[in-house]
């Protein structure tokens, strides 16, 4: 048996077993990245934003969704990344966040380039953070989803903002 067909069998197995996870999957320039599917409440396309006065670069403002005002971030300046153009794929991934570890979530929109797919990713295939990460902090990488020939970063969406400024935002978006 090669080590591509255990691979598959194993993943195989996991996904009988319960053992998987689903990820929405997601591209920042030509990387992939993925959060978990059970945090995000939904996707749509960009919307009229209105910036925060004292906000960092990535924090674009916020939205009126049906009448609830959510915060926006563009997650591309977080992690690191250089601004690019919008296009007709980029879009809003509306995340269920929360601000303390254990503590209230609350909604947090995500500009992304483009939403790829959701993926099942066996639990045997997802690696620790690796110790360096060029341009994403790895305080912000759950770990590091093996999928077929190439590897996707699994966000914690938790630990994309420090809780700093998820309470300046939170603070920006009441007033």
């Amino acid at each position: 048996m090669t080590s591509h067909t255990a691979q598959h069998n194993n993943a195989a197995i996991a996904a009988a077993s319960g053992n998987t996870s689903k990820f929405l999957v997601f591209n920042l320039g030509k990387e992939e990245y993925a959060v978990p599917i059970l945090r995000v409440r939904e996707i749509i396309g960009l919307l009229d934003i209105t910036p925060l006065p004292q906000m960092p670069d990535f924090v674009k403002g916020v939205i009126n969704l049906r009448g609830r005002i959510i915060p926006v971030i563009e997650l591309r300046g977080k992690i690191g990344l250089s601004a690019t153009e919008y296009t007709e794929t980029t879009c809003i991934v509306i995340l269920e966040v929360a601000d303390t570890p254990g503590g209230e979530m609350y909604p947090m929109g995500a500009i992304v380039d483009a939403v790829r797919e959701v993926l099942d990713i066996a639990d045997d295939q997802i690696q620790p953070p690796p110790k360096f990460s060029a341009g994403v902090s790895s305080e912000c990488i759950h770990g590091m989803g093996k999928v077929k020939d190439h590897v996707i970063a699994l966000l914690d969406v938790d630990h994309v903002m420090t809780g700093a400024e998820t309470a300046a935002l939170l603070a920006s978006a009441a007033a």
